[in-house]
């Protein structure tokens, strides 16, 4: 067999959805077919006080499956709440997990898996050099996830989050036995999320699906010498440029009339869907520059207080897009042509004067469309937080690797100092 200096292998994996309005009157036969008998059923306070939650757990009772309700993920999960997540299902000890929620109940959910399955600490797991990075040895539990915002995708990826405040920064747990069993994503559910919920959900649907079909190619990286050192975002690739495709045409069409009409289904159905896709596609070829600087951008300060948030912090959906623009000028240069083409799928026609601030104001312009901040500045950020910020970016070097242009340092604080007014 020749020796190969590059990759030539690229993977792709995705949680089964079931897709519709009124699917989520199907939770109690999708947990029975999963083999559940015992689950914790994990929401968020806000969530917690809807018809849904009841709902969800007479359909997982009806089918004779025990149920233990865990209300208090956080809407940022920190160590502190996800270890008592995990508390909860060490006591509960149950055979499956049902999450319930936007994704941050859904990442609370898989954390408290991974630590009931594979023991250990929070911290072990969590991506280096932030933590060891351990690996799961084995697959988790099942777990049913059941998305209420179209935003995050994590009933489709491979990820959990969570905001570590005595270290100013966020950060993930990343491994593929993260990936929930089964997906449930209803339109119906969307109802009662608040506009602004809707606008930062839906800007992080569109930065993942342009940042992952804006990724180094899979096959530009290095040959990995054994299969476990493949690393989970492996760059774009024919598969996953399908999915980030069409989220960023349903992104340009329904994001708009999402965030102005609560009961325009069709819209935030597509957008559900479009979170769903967006997920499937970063989860094999990664995100990097515009959420490697919002892991620092949400975790510096939580004083910005988004409408419809019920406390004060900054929304991931918003943290990420704040760089965005700034981030695509920068790769520009390494694929103009991709560039251009998230552009014409953003805006729904052809661009009429091709160049680096094509992305960059299509981007702008929905931002402004949909109520999004202008930028760092209106998230509380002055000029004298750039070294900081810039240290938590730099630390993100798992998503950096991924970028088409690698940056310096000196590249990140070019990019946040731009970020401070888009517009």
């Amino acid at each position: 067999m020749t020796h190969q200096t590059h990759e030539t292998v690229f993977t792709m994996e995705a949680t089964p959805v079931k897709f519709g309005r009124g699917a989520a009157s199907e939770a109690g036969w999708e947990a029975a077919r999963l083999g559940m008998r015992r689950v914790i059923l994990i929401t968020d306070p806000h969530v917690a006080r809807l018809p849904i939650v009841d709902d969800v757990a007479a359909q997982l009772r009806s089918v004779g499956i025990e149920v233990s309700v865990f209300d208090r993920s956080r809407v940022e999960p920190t160590l502190e709440s996800l270890e008592e997540a995990v508390a909860f299902a060490r006591a509960f000890n149950p055979d499956g997990f049902v999450s319930l929620g936007g994704g941050s109940s859904i990442d609370t959910a898989k954390v408290a898996n991974l630590l009931l399955t594979h023991g250990g600490e929070i911290l072990e797991y969590v991506n280096a050099p932030i933590g060891a990075g351990r690996k799961p040895t084995g697959p988790l539990l099942p777990h049913l996830a059941i998305p209420t915002t179209p935003g995050s995708g994590s009933e489709a990826t491979t990820v959990a989050v969570l905001d570590l405040p005595e270290l100013k920064v966020k950060t993930g747990i990343s491994h593929r036995y993260l990936r929930p069993s089964q997906a449930i994503v209803d339109p119906e559910l969307t109802r009662s999320a608040p506009s602004a919920v809707i606008a930062s959900a839906g800007l992080d649907v569109v930065c993942h699906a342009a940042e992952s079909y804006l990724s180094r190619p899979f096959d530009s990286r290095p040959q990995p010498k054994t299969p476990d050192e493949r690393p989970p975002y492996q760059g774009s690739n024919p598969v996953a440029d399908v999915w980030s495709s069409q989220a960023l045409r349903y992104g340009g069409q329904y994001l708009r009339r999402a965030v102005a009409d609560a009961d325009d289904l069709e819209a935030r159905g597509m957008m559900m869907l479009a979170a769903t896709m967006a997920g499937v596609g970063f989860g094999s070829a990664g995100v990097h520059i515009p959420h490697s600087c919002a892991y620092p951008v949400a975790g510096l300060k939580h004083e910005y207080q988004a409408e419809g948030y019920p406390s004060p912090f900054i929304p991931h959906g918003f943290s990420v897009i704040v760089t965005a623009p700034a981030a695509f000028r920068f790769t520009y240069e390494a694929m103009p042509e991709r560039h251009l083409q998230v552009a014409e799928w953003l805006t729904g026609r052809p661009i009429q004067d091709p160049g680096p601030d094509s992305l960059p104001d299509a981007l702008i312009a929905l931002m402004r469309e949909v109520g999004a901040p202008s930028g760092l500045s209106e998230l509380g950020y002055t000029e004298q937080d750039l070294p900081e910020l810039v240290a938590g970016a730099v630390k993100q070097q798992r998503l950096l690797a991924v970028a088409p242009k690698t940056p310096s340092e000196a590249d990140l604080e070019a990019i946040l100092r731009a970020s401070f007014e888009n517009w």
